[in-house]
């Protein structure tokens, strides 16, 4: 029996469904995160995704018995940043516009990234798919009040979160374990938790919103990223991107049948091209 044989949990195949279960509890946890927004905020509800996923992380994987290298640190501080910041934004763009739609402009990160490690012929086809899907989504047509601008601009901003979280997750995810998204955790949290206290204060201590941010944070982070860190062990960043390319079905799926957002038919043609695009790239 070989190597491979003896460790099929190592295989590229178990690390893609490790990312597509990383992609359906992360969504799951989004669409339970919006209906918190009118009580803690947004901020309120990403200091509880943030800050209990880094408490979680930091009891499982206690990542302080391996000290860092100083270039492991400076890592660990931008790959946390961005998880910090990409949360944020995103969830202000849910607050503004349907999950689905956000996601589907916030693909565009990861797409990004995959289209620049590579120049086949198909990749422009990739981004022409891209470039139609994002045009019927975004206000810069006739319709333009069919979504809010602003939510439109919070996505595009957690889409270059995105590319850099793959960049800077590819760099610390030799580190063992889950000790690169414990100290990326941390990281996040000592960004964006003063953020969630300054704007909701003491209602962040009421008991059952502490319960609510736990299933939160477990679902939309330390149970995600811990898989994502897996797969990106065993998948490079252009594939990587590529796995995420159903996320923003997902989470149009996600806010449909938690949330009751329906979007039109046009909507989910231009999701569904972005999806499509996504895929194209990682065809071999």
């Amino acid at each position: 029996m070989t190597e491979s044989n003896k460790h099929p949990a190592g295989s590229p195949v178990l690390a893609g469904l490790a990312l597509l279960c990383s992609q359906l509890s992360l969504n799951l946890g989004a669409a339970i995160a919006k209906q918190l927004f009118p009580s803690i905020g947004v901020e309120g509800v990403t200091a509880y995704r943030v800050g209990m996923s880094a408490l979680v992380m930091l009891l499982i994987f206690r990542p302080w018995r391996t000290p860092l290298t100083l270039k492991q640190v400076l890592n660990v501080a931008i790959y946390g940043s961005v998880i910090g910041l990409m949360n944020l934004l995103i969830y202000r763009a849910f607050s503004r516009i349907p999950m689905g739609i956000a996601v589907a402009i916030e693909v565009a990160g990861p797409l990004t990234v995959a289209v620049l490690s590579s120049h086949r012929p198909r990749d422009f086809v990739a981004v022409c798919l891209a470039a139609v899907g994002l045009y019927f989504l975004l206000p810069i047509h006739g319709q333009v009040d069919q979504l809010d601008p602003v939510g439109v601009a919070y996505a595009a901003g957690a889409a270059v979160c995105w590319a850099l979280y793959i960049v800077y997750g590819k760099r610390v995810s030799s580190m063992s374990g889950g000790q690169s998204v414990a100290w990326g955790m941390l990281a996040a949290s000592l960004f964006i938790v003063p953020i969630g206290v300054a704007h909701a204060g003491a209602l962040l201590l009421t008991p059952s919103f502490m319960l609510v941010g736990l299933a939160i944070a477990v679902m939309s982070s330390a149970l995600p990223y811990t898989l994502e860190m897996l797969s990106m062990r065993r998948l490079s960043s252009r594939t990587f991107s590529m796995f995420s390319s159903a996320a923003p079905a997902l989470s149009a799926l996600a806010g449909m049948v938690v949330l009751g957002e329906h979007l039109t038919l046009i909507q989910w043609l231009a999701i569904g091209a972005i999806v499509m695009a996504s895929a194209l790239t990682s065809l071999r």
